[in-house]
């Protein structure tokens, strides 16, 4: 599978990790925030129909159209979900954790980590699932068995046999999908779903959007930005995806992220009690590898009840997942352990968060809607002859991931609908819009956020110098307190802010 950009799975990886502490920013300066600036607006005047869910939050449903070229036509639903503001409210704020594929209505149920104590006083906190995805007419392509089978596929293969092999699995894959979703299928895209975000924006009867987006949860913002420019009333796109990239290109970039933050992981183990490597990260590289390469002839052990196969391609998975946060470095080093003496179970657990499998072997709908989502956003190439030039180009600058992250891609040679290339994104008159990168992000790395921001009229970008996927909320009290200013009075920080190192 593509690996996805999105910040749901540190939530799951939470459990395992302790929270760090923050510092203030380098960098001065804001704007006036203007007559809307924390001003309470009262009760909403939402014509959604809210019932209790549990605890304080608040469900629904939003009818909208299948196709919107087709306004009265076949509908679908947007499941929702609310925990109404605490304070003198402001209005509403959607969230979205990227993907694409996660789901936004389990997103929020994590509100309290989520988002600040601040934000969630001035604002209802409102989750979505994008069309697709969960709650909301989900993609389905394959039943939980075979899912297994195609995420255990050798991702990275050096023989002609083995590229069959994946050819045969990828096809198999999206004929599933054109099977169980084919109507579904063209109309999944990110441009609907930014549509869909308009929608309910103004069902929730706010005049502008207020909007935090993590990882591809940027590019739906920045969608949203560029179609509806005059509804923006403040953005936060935190782990941004850069929109003027090809997908081998957007690949090719994410791979030598994950490579960086592998090293940012190393050198760190080799200083910590109870790394399983010595030496230098070269040598810890080179024991890695060799670890992948006898996976690619047999498995690891896997001691968990489902006797799965920990084949290179869990391995790969379950490396990749804890280099999505810096705190959960520490299950890293004990995974990368039991490995090297045979044991993959923990990584296999690492590599079921990152695929939202479930202990009882059901998987949420999060690798198809990933694909669906990302196969008709871009136009990939056609031929896996393309893919394999791709893997082998990346072998110089990624030879970790680079080979796995482009052959996770070959679903989208064989997809069964009209691809449709990003437009080019640039929300000319939209307000000012944060942009917040971190500098040793793998799975969205900073140089995406930098070009995002510049092509957005209005971008004004944060920078982070940090480890992990997405800065908001993950330890630094400085990123934590431009973003929430931002939201909350609308005070735009000098571009080009940057916050320093957590200590």
């Amino acid at each position: 599978m593509r690996l996805p950009r999105t910040a749901a799975a540190l939530a799951a990886l939470a459990l395992f990790t302790t929270a760090c502490s923050g510092a203030g920013a380098t960098g001065t300066g804001a704007a006036n925030g203007g007559a809307e600036a924390g001003k309470a607006s009262g009760k909403p005047s939402s014509t959604l129909a809210w019932t209790g869910c549990g605890d304080d939050f608040e469900c629904a449903r939003l009818g909208v159209p299948l196709d919107h070229g087709k306004p009265d036509g076949e509908k679908i639903e947007i499941s929702l979900i609310r925990l109404p503001a605490t304070g003198d409210r402001i209005g509403s704020i959607l969230i979205n954790p990227g993907g694409p594929g996660a789901s936004g209505v389990d997103y929020a149920r994590n509100a309290s980590s989520v988002l600040s104590d601040a934000v969630r006083a001035r604002f209802d906190v409102v989750g979505f699932d994008p069309r697709g995805v969960g709650g909301s007419s989900p993609v389905r392509c394959l039943p939980s068995n075979e899912l297994d089978a195609f995420n255990a596929l050798d991702s990275s293969p050096d023989s002609p046999q083995e590229i069959a092999a994946l050819e045969e699995g990828a096809r198999h894959y999206v004929a599933g999908c054109q099977a169980r979703s084919g109507k579904l299928l063209p109309h999944v895209g990110t441009v609907d779903a930014a549509k869909d975000m308009d929608l309910l924006r103004a069902a929730l009867g706010d005049e502008r959007l207020t909007y935090l987006g993590k990882s591809y949860g940027t590019q739906l913002g920045a969608v949203y930005a560029d179609l509806f420019p005059e509804r923006v009333r403040a953005l936060v796109l935190d782990g941004a995806v850069d929109p003027s990239l090809s997908p081998l290109e957007m690949n090719a970039t994410q791979a030598r992220g994950f490579e960086v933050a592998l090293d940012a992981f190393l050198e760190d183990c080799l200083t910590a009690a109870g790394c399983p490597f010595d030496g230098t990260v070269e040598s810890a590289r080179g024991q890695i590898a060799d670890l992948l390469r006898k996976t690619d002839q047999a498995p690891l052990t896997n001691r968990t009840a489902d006797r799965r196969q920990v084949s290179e391609s869990w391995t790969v998975l379950g490396l990749v997942t804890p280099l999505y946060d810096r705190q959960a470095w520490p299950i890293l080093r004990k995974a990368l352990g039991e490995a090297l003496k045979g044991d993959g179970t923990t990584l296999l657990r690492m590599a079921d968060l990152l695929v939202d499998r479930n202990r009882d072997g059901s998987y949420s709908n999060q690798t198809e809607a990933n694909s669906a989502v990302n196969c008709v956003d871009s136009s990939f190439p056609q031929s896996s002859s393309d893919f394999a030039a791709a893997a082998r180009d990346s072998l110089k600058d990624a030879p970790m991931f680079g080979p796995y992250i482009m052959w996770g891609s070959l679903p989208c040679a064989y997809w069964p609908v009209k691809q449709v290339p990003r437009p080019k994104i640039d929300a000319p008159g939209a307000a000012p819009i944060m942009v917040v990168g971190t500098e040793r992000d793998p799975a969205t790395p900073y140089e995406w956020a930098k070009s995002l921001a510049d092509q957005l009229s209005s971008g004004i970008l944060v920078d982070f110098d940090g480890d992990g996927h997405t800065a908001y909320r993950s330890g630094s009290t400085c990123v934590d307190r431009l973003v929430d200013d931002y939201l909350i009075n609308l005070v735009v920080p000098k571009d080009g802010v940057r916050c320093p190192k957590i200590s």
